[in-house]
């Protein structure tokens, strides 16, 4: 008897565990507190130094979305933000972690700024920017196969090469700015010459917006379809499930984690074209400074899916252009936003590490 209710009892908490799980609340939930939450945190956190957080959130959204400046101004921050997404999202597929996008997208302004030098105003813009873009990607890539090749021949973590090489490809940037790509008519301020006519992107409606932002998504539907729909695609996420039997099937694993290292780092050498070609005109020491970390942010946020990282993206991006609104309503300077930016990361560090325990 104890049987025959047992059975019954246990069959139908089944039905229950599959119904509550095909349901969406759950899910809904954690990413309603993992929007929410670091917004609470920050809106205490300006209560603490005596602004108004409804104010405060009301202005940044309209100093970010309220106009077209603004609007304009959000794209041009999301675009490089995608790209050094991407260069994390696609080492990611092979269990690969690269934190290096800020130095790759450094020397890919760097080398997109040597072939601008070089190139001048000898070609129309249909020539010189394609070079260009090629210039930066081939600057990213060659910044990040040298983590490649550590990682491959000297079994060197990743993750400590990346960083490190951040530091030193922005002293190497800094280094060519005072000396051999300094202006001579800058007044001995560290930038290079401006780029010529042909080698800027065309802005659009008297913003600072370009045409070149495009390349950004674009570039995120052909590393969506790369990973989904090609065989190339499914080589990577074999090497990620298991390096080791990948290696026993035939796949020559040093060689992809090398190929997906260049792949990164050209899509974020390309962010760096973007930068010195479309918005800035010309390399500075500060070009690109943060957007690697904040594209790393990014992915980490969808889960290094290439088409999510665009909303990801987009969303820092108005955090990032609203934080010139702290500096009106809650006399904060604009890199307090880095803090929200903080908080975020540690929810998606806390949701990430709990779903490991599990």
């Amino acid at each position: 008897m104890q049987e025959t209710i047992a059975l019954p009892n246990s069959a139908s908490s089944t039905g229950l565990e599959r119904l509550r799980r095909s349901l969406p609340w759950a899910t809904l939930l954690r990413w309603l507190l993992l929007a929410l939450g670091p917004l609470a945190i920050f809106a205490l956190f300006l209560l603490t130094v005596g602004a108004d957080p409804i104010k405060t959130y009301s202005a940044m959204y309209f100093s970010a979305l309220g106009d077209s400046f603004g609007l304009a101004e959000v794209m041009i921050r999301a675009a490089p933000f995608i790209l050094g997404g991407l260069a994390t999202a696609l080492p990611a597929r092979t269990r690969l972690v690269n934190v290096g996008a800020e130095g790759q997208i450094a020397l890919g302004a760097l080398a997109t700024t040597f072939a601008a030098m070089a190139i001048g105003d000898r070609f129309p813009a249909w020539v010189t920017l394609p070079a260009l873009l090629v210039a930066g990607a081939a600057g990213g890539a060659l910044w990040a196969g040298v983590a490649g090749l550590l990682r491959t021949r000297l079994a060197v973590n990743e993750t400590i090469s990346t960083l490190l090489l951040n530091y030193v490809g922005a002293l190497v940037l800094i280094f060519c700015v005072h000396t051999v790509l300094k202006d001579p008519e800058s007044f001995n301020w560290p930038f290079s010459p401006p780029f010529a006519d042909a080698a800027r992107w065309v802005t659009i409606g008297g913003t600072r917006l370009h045409w070149g932002v495009i390349v950004a998504p674009i570039a995120a539907l052909l590393v969506w379809y790369f990973l989904t729909r090609t065989h190339w695609g499914l080589h990577l996420r074999v090497v990620g499930g298991n390096p080791e039997a990948a290696r026993r099937a035939g796949f020559n694993v040093e060689r992809i984690q090398v190929l997906v290292f260049l792949a990164a780092g050209a899509l974020a050498g390309m962010a760096g074209m973007l930068e010195v070609a479309g918005v800035e005109g010309r390399l500075r020491p500060t070009t690109g400074v943060g957007f690697g970390y904040v594209g790393f942010l990014a992915a980490w946020m969808v889960g290094q899916h290439p088409l999510g990282l665009i909303a990801s993206s987009i969303l820092l991006a108005v955090l990032a252009v609203s934080g010139d609104a702290l500096q009106i309503t809650a006399r904060l300077p604009a890199s307090s936003v880095n803090i929200l930016m903080a908080f975020v990361l540690i929810g998606i560090l806390a949701r990430v590490g709990k779903k490991n325990a599990a």
